[in-house]
């Protein structure tokens, strides 16, 4: 189980002022959920998540994981108790290959056949994939479902996706939403997806709404977003002809 107790996250601006990112966050996720959190740009979900992630460090209160107090834990730290973290724009490492990273993730060598079931997994064309390297020649939705393998390879007991449909094509977000689809069905692993796609939420046992560095709302996805969907709908309704 996560427990967020009261975390603070403030920077300095240019000037020197204090700007406080998260203010006062205390939220609960049990064991085998799978969380989705939304809300506007710039409230506060990425920061969140690097928080939780060891990415940055809060300026106060508390992260517990599993009764034990990770606060002031980094990342490698953090990876050791089974939390898994993917990134908004994947790293790229140039001489890596897939089945390389896959095997790393695993933590142990895989042959070409077992590589091939994480990547199948994620709709990538296997055989082509496998001895790829992890540089520029991958577009960005192919870098993300590659990470989503990989988190698949090393099964984190808890697994943060921060908006894992940003820069990617429609195709690369169709095969994103099937792949989390069979996580959800799946179980058993904690998900936290940071996330504005409706197609997305829909898959939540939980929402969270953060906006101005603060938890706004925290419900069960079949009351919280129809409320979404009805705030937001009338400034995208469509004028008929």
């Amino acid at each position: 189980m996560l427990e967020l107790k009261n975390l603070v996250f403030e920077v300095s601006d240019e000037k020197g002022k204090t700007v406080r990112i998260l203010d006062d966050v205390s939220l609960t996720v049990p064991d085998g959920k799978f969380y989705v959190i939304t809300g506007p740009n710039g409230g506060g979900k990425s920061t969140l998540a690097r928080v939780i992630m060891g990415l940055e460090k809060p300026t106060s209160g508390k992260i517990i994981y599993n009764g034990v107090d990770i606060t002031d834990m980094d990342v490698t730290e953090k990876a050791k108790l089974g939390i898994g973290y993917a990134f908004q724009q994947p790293p790229r490492f140039k001489g890596l290959t897939v089945s390389k990273m896959l095997s790393l993730a695993a933590g142990k060598t895989l042959n070409d056949k077992e590589c091939c079931t994480y990547l199948a997994k994620v709709g990538l064309c296997s055989a082509e994939y496998v001895k790829r390297e992890l540089d520029s020649s991958l577009s960005g939705g192919e870098m993300k479902r590659i990470e989503i393998a990989t988190l698949m390879a090393r099964n984190p007991e808890l697994a943060i996706f921060d908006e894992p449909e940003a820069g990617i094509d429609l195709w690369s977000f169709a095969m994103l939403v099937e792949t989390f689809k069979n996580m959800q069905k799946k179980g058993g692993r904690t998900t936290v997806i940071i996330s504005h796609q409706e197609r997305i939420m829909t898959l939540a046992d939980e929402m969270v709404v953060i906006a101005d560095g603060k938890i706004k709302s925290v419900g069960e996805r079949d009351e919280m977003l129809p409320k979404l969907m009805r705030e937001f709908s009338p400034r995208c309704v469509k004028t008929q002809d």
